[in-house]
This record gives structure tokens, C-alpha cells and sequence, in this order.
């Protein structure tokens, strides 16, 4: 770092002190506003941080799969905990820069990646009635894209979303609020001032 100083001007060092502090302190409160750290988790009430999602929770919540699995049971690879990460990494990026600019479609539906990892993840849940009982388990989603499958989804719509999941789909939907993210004392400070 002193050689990076003794190569500066000067009159750089300060100005760029106080930008990389500005962008520091805008990196970290964006993370904090944003809630970041609450994907870290296996929550389902992560999901609803973004308000689009509360028609998709909403249906999850009163679907026999909440009392049994997350969202991040049926969304997200199970391989090993960096896939895991990885994906829900790259997945919420890419969910956070369509929100961002505000380009979501009415109707979310999973992009060709998540269709093979949720597909998997119907068939570890269900190894004993898949492999046992009407040996479907054999398939996989590559044989779904080949047309020598049918997808889970195929027979069973209903489940977990329903046939109509979509913004439109649970306008009066009772979800838990996120947390408001302004801490207990700027409250109540705040309280005090009016």
C-alpha cells in the first residue's frame, strides 16, 4: 500500500481516500438495504424481499410442500455447497439486475438452467416413489429436452405454484413483511423529534 502512496501525487491521496470511503460506504448500505445477507439462508422469507415474489411464496405457503421443503429445496442444485452457492449467486444477480431495471414479466417462470436443477431435485425428494413404486426416477431433464421424457411438471401442475402463478395470481396474498431495515435507534430518535 506505501508504494502505491509513494507512486500517487500528492493531491491524489486524499480524493482517492474519500472515494473508495464513498463507495465503500454506498457498497455496504446497499447490501444492508437489500438485505443481501438474508440469502445466505435457506429462508423462504428471503424470497419475499423482492415483492414480486409474494404470489410465488404465497402459493408455497399453502401448497403441502411447506411443511416438507423451502424454496431453496426445489430452486437450488444440492450437489455440493459451492454449486449451491454459485448458483444462487448467479440466479440472484440475475433476478436482482431484471428488478432493477424493472424488466420482470408478469408471469416469473424459470430460466432452461433452473427447469434441470428443480427436476432434479423432484426426483431426490421423491427417490423411493420415483424408483420403487412407478419407476420414473430414470428420466433426467437433458432426456426431457431430447423429447424422451416428460417433465414432472407435466402431469403434476398443480403443484407447488399452481397453474396460474403470476403477480395477478394472489393480490390480496397475507405474507410476512420483511423487516424494516432502519435500526431500533434511528426509530426512536426519529420519534422523538416529531
Amino acid at each position: 500500500m506505501k508504494k502505491i502512496l509513494h507512486i500517487l501525487p500528492i493531491q491524489f491521496i486524499l480524493p482517492l481516500f474519500i472515494i473508495g470511503g464513498i463507495l465503500a460506504g454506498l457498497g455496504a448500505y446497499t447490501v444492508y438495504m437489500s438485505r443481501a445477507y438474508s440469502y445466505l439462508s435457506d429462508k423462504p422469507e428471503a424470497c419475499i424481499n423482492c415483492h414480486i415474489m409474494t404470489p410465488y411464496y404465497a402459493t408455497w405457503q399453502h401448497s403441502v410442500h411447506a411443511q416438507w421443503a423451502t424454496c431453496n429445496d426445489c430452486h437450488v442444485p444440492h450437489d455440493n455447497v459451492l454449486e449451491k452457492y454459485a448458483f444462487k449467486a448467479k440466479d440472484g444477480l440475475y433476478h436482482a439486475a431484471v428488478f432493477t431495471l424493472r424488466k420482470e414479466p408478469i408471469a416469473i417462470r424459470p430460466r432452461e438452467e433452473s427447469y434441470r436443477v428443480i427436476m432434479d431435485n423432484c426426483i431426490r425428494c421423491h427417490t423411493d416413489l420415483n424408483t420403487a413404486m412407478v419407476k420414473t426416477g430414470l428420466q433426467c431433464y437433458k432426456d426431457v429436452q431430447e423429447g424422451n421424457a416428460k417433465a414432472c411438471w407435466d402431469c403434476h401442475r398443480d403443484v407447488v405454484h399452481g397453474t396460474m402463478s403470476s403477480i395477478v395470481s394472489a393480490p390480496n396474498a397475507l405474507v410476512p413483511l420483511p423487516k424494516s431495515p432502519v435500526p431500533e435507534w434511528l426509530k426512536k430518535q426519529m420519534k422523538k423529534n416529531n
